[in-house]
């Protein structure tokens, strides 16, 4: 069976009020559970807690393992309790593996993520939010050769604007502008990643680009932008927020109608509300309006909470987070607050 490194690398700061509270097991927990290739932290913390992201404060460190966070499929988790608090401790595996004389591949350590990273490898890597005035001031594709209006990875197109020979640029698309729906306060353009290329010459500002690749079919008036070398996280810290966090979620990846587990969502709340990469948030939905029987009166029932989700990557005044539980399917507007 492959190993693969678990990289346990939960910190979680969690605010006062929720750190008081302390970690809850779930009812069907199991006493013991053997990890499996595939499983994220998020997963295993789940098996066992009601709030996932308190699994560091159940963690017990045994004194003869030389690093507890690092747990590979196969190792077995037991659920104990010291001075009667839960704790959960590696043991050793129950497997037994004969060995037999004979030349043995053993493949690389893969480190396994907190969550399931290729559900937001794009956001990751290229897609952003960005200035409308720095993209439409930058470079735009004319068109392919032999005058085509689509192209893709290894042809060559035609741009107008400001680079120079040698320059790796990134191609962008405009995609959405989002607009604050309870203040209407501008909060930021999406520009897509659409692929890579290099300027191969230059003259004057009409720039000959060599696609190198390509998530989608190049159009014109695409715009070229520098690349970013980003230092991508891939290994987050789920907590609760630092601040009190009241948002909604106003986007979703793909512009389905319904959101459910994995999908990207976008939230009209950022930095500068003190939302950081790794924070948890409760997703709730709007109670619903009923007419009281007795009185006539319209009474407006209370909200109720249906899923959670992660922030992973954070701008001024957005965010894009992952759905990582859905009790029931969530739709744009859906409000988020601490969890």
């Amino acid at each position: 069976m492959r190993k693969l490194l678990f990289a346990l690398t939960v910190v979680a700061c969690l605010a006062a009020h929720t750190a008081l509270a302390g970690p809850e097991l779930r009812n069907d927990h199991p006493d013991r559970y053997t990890v499996v290739t595939g499983d994220t932290l998020w997963d295993i913390s789940g098996r066992f807690l009601n709030e996932p992201w308190f699994w560091p404060e159940i963690w017990h460190v045994n004194p003869q393992i030389d690093n507890p966070h690092l747990i590979f499929p196969g190792d077995v988790l037991a659920l104990i309790y010291i001075d009667g608090q839960p704790r959960l401790t590696k043991v050793a595996s129950e497997r037994v593996i004969r060995l037999s004389p004979q030349v043995r591949a053993t493949a690389i350590d893969t480190p396994i993520p907190t969550i399931p990273l290729d559900a937001i490898e794009s956001f990751l890597s290229e897609t952003r939010i960005i200035d409308s005035d720095l993209l439409d001031s930058a470079p735009y594709v004319l068109e392919g050769t032999d005058r085509r209006i689509v192209s893709g990875a290894g042809d060559r197109v035609y741009a107008r604007g400001n680079a120079t020979r040698g320059e790796n640029l990134s191609v962008f698309r405009r995609n959405v502008e989002y607009v604050d729906p309870e203040t209407n306060e501008f909060l930021g353009l999406e520009a897509r990643s659409i692929g890579r290329g290099r300027v191969s010459a230059a003259e004057g500002e009409v720039l000959t680009f060599q696609l190198t690749r390509t998530r989608e079919e190049v159009r014109t008036e695409d715009r070229l932008l520098p690349a970013e070398d980003r230092e991508i996280t891939t290994s987050f810290q789920p907590s609760a927020p630092d601040k009190d966090i009241r948002g909604l979620m106003i986007a979703v990846e793909d512009g389905v109608s319904n959101i459910g587990q994995y999908d990207v969502v976008t939230v009209n709340r950022g930095e500068r509300e003190g939302l950081r990469p790794g924070n948890v948030l409760a997703v709730y939905k709007e109670g619903g309006t009923v007419r009281d029987p007795v009185t006539d009166e319209l009474v407006k029932l209370p909200s109720e909470r249906a899923g959670l989700l992660m922030v992973f990557r954070t701008y001024e005044k957005l965010s894009y987070g992952l759905v990582l539980q859905a009790s029931r399917p969530l739709a744009l507007m859906d409000s988020v607050r601490n969890p």
